[in-house]
Formats: C-alpha cells, structure tokens, sequence
C-alpha cells in the first residue's frame, strides 16, 4: 500500500465495517464482545495484547489489521522499539511477506504519530 493514507484507510473501514454490522447484528455484536475480552487487561496488558495482534496482522498481509493494530497499540503506549521488534518477531514467523508488511506497519505507527 504505497503512499498510503492511513487515516483514510481506517475511516473508509469503519464505513465498511458499520454497513456489514448493521447486515449482521448478532454475529457483529459478538465479535464485538470476542474483541473487547481479548484486548482487557489481564496476565497480558492490552499493549501487549495489541502487539499480538499487530504481528498476526503483519503475517496475515491485513491492511485494515495494520492500521487499528498499529494505531490501538499507539494508544496504549507502545513505543516505535517495540513496534519495531514486533515486526521482527513476525519476520522471524513469516519470511520475506512480512518484511514488507512490517514495513507498512511501521509506516502506519510513524504516520498515525
């Protein structure tokens, strides 16, 4: 995703995201409630947790993951060392792919900066 506006891509899944909720309410509403106990605290933070994600993300070759991964994990302070040895991490379970996704992801953390 050269030149990518990370911003607009996060605003542009969210739309996409509110139409298949509304297409699928109770499925939506679960995923939901699996994404919000899998990120709370508890022997894991929820940087970590989003760390986690981030990697699974980076080796999944997601774009929309990227990008509320990166950003989420941003908010809950990780820093760009850590973003950066989690891309290691997932360079070290996925090869060259993701190489180049966790050079986007580390576009998305310095762009959403």
């Amino acid at each position: 995703m050269a030149e990518a506006d990370w911003n607009a891509l996060i605003d542009q899944t969210n739309h996409r995201m509110a139409e298949l909720r509304k297409a699928m309410p109770e499925q939506a509403k679960g995923f939901g409630h699996l994404a919000q106990a899998a990120i709370a605290p508890g022997v894991l933070d929820s940087k970590t947790k989003e760390l986690i994600a981030l990697a699974i993300g980076i080796t999944a070759r997601c774009d929309g993951c990227l990008a509320f991964h990166a950003k989420a994990a941003r908010n809950y302070g990780a820093s760009r060392e850590e973003i950066v040895e989690t891309i290691g991490v997932a360079v070290y379970m996925g090869g060259g792919p993701s190489m180049i996704y966790g050079a986007e992801a580390l576009d998305v953390y310095d762009a959403l900066g």
